[in-house]
């Protein structure tokens, strides 16, 4: 692979992915589109291997691997965020239904799911 590098990359298992799209919002570089019903890293390029897309997939679809592949492009990356609207989906705490407008969320894995939580409600996840 000409011009290649050996950096973390997002990889995306079709046979779990459930065409949720929920990936697709905090890939805040582009790099994740939906195409016939799945979640695809079009764009290797643009993708910052960061893994912030990780933790909102419901069935663990999305992992981090480290293998050959384009450099990441951040000049890239700001062209085409200033080109495109800002794509938002307001999400809420799956305890107290608070919304990210009112407080802070950070993602959480519980019982097989990738939800939201408030920063209120996590002590209580934590310690029961």
């Amino acid at each position: 692979m000409s011009g290649s590098v050996t950096r973390q990359i997002v990889r995306i298992d079709e046979e779990l992915c459930n065409g949720c799209g929920l990936c697709v919002t905090p890939c805040a570089e582009g790099a994740i589109e939906m195409v016939d019903g799945k979640a695809r890293v079009l764009r290797e390029e643009l993708c910052d291997g960061a893994g912030f897309c990780l933790g909102v997939c419901p069935t663990g679809a999305l992992t981090l691997e480290t293998r050959q592949t384009v450099a990441f492009d951040h000049s890239m990356v700001e062209r085409l965020a200033a080109e495109r609207a800002p794509a938002y989906i307001s999400q809420s705490c799956f305890r107290c239904h608070g919304s990210e407008e009112t407080r802070a969320l950070l993602p959480v894995r519980t019982k097989g799911q990738s939800l939201w939580v408030c920063t209120r409600c996590l002590p209580g996840l934590i310690h029961g």
